[in-house]
């Protein structure tokens, strides 16, 4: 299967800002489209600050003797329910749609695959009521119960990301520093997650739920290639010139920051 590209624009302005949180800060410099974008032409730049972010971060818990142990090979976490954010699916329906045919069969395959699994461990009804996602105890419940149907993500190709490059937000953040093989049973065994101030996933989230009027504001991306077949364009919900659109984005991270206290 071909890996993921990166689009790349024509004309173009800087963008500079400092995005706090807690009591850190990183100060960013940017080129963004000059003319009229959406959210989701942004995300390549959202992604990059994102593991920037998360990156700095794990340099931070390495200093401390606590080194990020997530590792290419490792996919445990692959097997958990993944939050995509609306214009995250949009853009992966998009890139899925650059491939060869041959290529996005097997991919529709791999989603059927997955889907099958998971219908036949009872989750899938589970899932589609999002009653679940109204508090954290059943939020947790239904995380479990997904993780334990064990059904790897369609993207995870030889334990590994095959997307690695655009993958979500939320795989970027989602680093642990316990030993790799805890991550089997997160349910039993203790599992050190590395806890990070800002999630720019969660700012996408916020869009989301605005716009669809819907709790999460995200699907499971085990529902991506049913999701979009919807046809739906969550981009042209934040649209401006590029420095626009990323200023509303920065204006969200900022309202969903997690102060260092709590």
């Amino acid at each position: 299967m071909p890996g993921p590209r990166e689009e790349s624009g024509s004309a173009t302005a800087n963008a500079a800002f400092t995005l706090s949180f807690g009591e850190n800060s990183l100060r960013a410099e940017v080129e963004v489209p000059a003319g009229q974008t959406t959210l989701t032409e942004l995300l390549p730049i959202i992604q990059k600050l994102d593991s920037a972010i998360v990156d700095g971060i794990g340099e931070r818990a390495k200093s401390v003797g606590k080194p990020i142990s997530c590792r290419a090979g490792c996919g445990a976490c692959c097997r958990q329910m993944v939050p995509v954010s609306l214009f995250e699916a949009e853009a992966l329906i998009a890139w899925m749609q650059t491939l060869p045919e041959e290529s996005q069969a097997e991919l529709e395959q791999r989603f059927h695959r997955a889907l099958s699994r998971l219908r036949d461990a009872g989750v899938i009804d589970k899932i589609l009521n999002s009653d679940w996602a109204l508090g954290e105890e059943q939020a947790t419940g239904m995380a479990m119960e997904y993780f334990h149907a064990g059904v790897p993500c369609p993207f995870l190709v030889n334990e590994s990301c095959s997307i690695h490059p655009i993958r979500p937000l939320i795989c970027r953040e989602y680093i642990v520093t316990s030993p790799p093989e805890l991550c089997n049973d997160p349910s039993v065994n203790n599992v050190v997650g590395v806890r990070l101030p800002v999630k720019l996933s969660h700012a996408l989230f916020a869009f989301g739920q605005q716009m669809e009027r819907d709790p999460r504001g995200w699907v499971p991306l085990v529902f991506l290639l049913a999701w979009g077949k919807s046809g739906a364009k969550p981009g042209d919900f934040v649209t401006g010139t590029g420095k626009e659109v990323l200023a509303k984005f920065l204006d969200r991270v900022a309202a969903v920051t997690v102060p260092e206290d709590e």
